[in-house]
């Protein structure tokens, strides 16, 4: 899922989002942070324009795929934080430890619960895409914890950012309560003034002892994360046409939005591509089209419609 996003027109989602909405007078050309926000221009462009985030801020969001890209966060911010717990201690990390006011990874299991139920581990599973970042999270955490740098900035400035205008889109989108359930990864609670937050969180990267090599693997790792985060937004994109293309075949029924997409024999069958099971639904559809089957249901239906008129008579 998106985190800081460039905007449809109109509205508040028009805006250019940044992780920066405002200049620093006291931040250097060698800060991280500047480092960062300019070394990465390109990578956030791209991700902003890719296909499934432009949907998203239009309000074009299938409850299924909405469903789809927080397992996808679950999974990744599963292995952020349990690399940032491990190294909650190092100096190359420590300072950008904020479990209370930052981690994601609880409300991600309640708003999992609220689309899944409480069977939700059963029910999920992390795609191909998804499981590279979780690859490249773990390897980093345990081999190279200065860069984790990288990735919390990507993550975390993003959902303070842009994804506040992604909660409000995907809660109206998707009619989801008032409440707040199926959103609660965008609620910070614990975090009073997201800006001031933002400027004390750079301050604190800018204060982190890296020479200059360092810093700038740790760019380099941040266009990594957003390459990462695009994979996952194409592999979303993709499984959204096969579920756009899967309603309009054939009038057949279509799934719901409601519970496991993987529990729909249609859906399942589609899934599975040519060589997958046979789909009953499907299997029907194709026989009512023959001509001899159409012949026949018309005789039934004549039929029938005679019974009723003579039991009413």
């Amino acid at each position: 899922m998106p985190s800081a996003v460039e905007g449809s027109e109109g509205g508040e989602e028009g805006e250019i989002l940044r992780y920066e909405e405002a200049e620093d007078d006291n931040v250097s050309p060698t800060d991280l942070s500047e480092l960062l926000k300019e070394g990465t221009k390109e990578s956030h462009d791209r991700a902003e324009n890719t296909q499934f985030v432009k949907d998203f801020l239009k309000g074009r969001i299938k409850k299924e795929l909405f469903k789809l890209a927080t397992v996808a966060l679950y999974f990744t911010y599963s292995a952020l934080e349990e690399e940032m717990d491990r190294n909650k201690d190092n100096p190359v990390f420590a300072p950008l430890y904020f479990p209370l006011e930052l981690h994601r990874r609880e409300a991600l299991v309640k708003d999992l619960k609220y689309f899944y139920g409480e069977d939700w581990k059963e029910q999920i599973r992390c795609s191909e895409a998804t499981q590279h970042y979780v690859d490249r999270i773990h390897h980093v955490g345990q081999h190279e914890p200065e860069l984790l740098v990288a990735h919390a900035y990507t993550r975390y400035m993003g959902d303070l950012s842009g994804g506040q205008v992604l909660k409000k889109v995907a809660q109206r989108a998707l009619k989801l309560p008032s409440t707040e359930e199926g959103i609660q990864f965008y609620m910070f609670d614990n975090i009073s003034n997201a800006q001031q937050f933002k400027q004390l969180y750079r301050a604190r990267m800018n204060a982190l002892d890296l020479d200059k090599n360092t810093k700038e693997r740790i760019v380099e790792e941040a266009n990594r994360a957003f390459r990462f985060n695009m994979q996952v937004f194409d592999e979303l994109d993709q499984v959204g046409r096969s579920l756009a293309e899967a309603a309009q075949d054939g009038g057949v029924p279509v799934h719901d939005g409601k519970g496991d997409l993987r529990k729909c024999p249609y859906y399942a069958d589609r899934l599975a591509g040519p060589a997958g099971p046979g789909c009953p639904y499907r299997a029907a559809a194709a026989l009512a089209k023959q001509p001899l089957v159409q012949l026949l249901l018309a005789a039934c239906v004549a039929a029938a419609a005679g019974a009723a008129a003579w039991y009413l008579m």
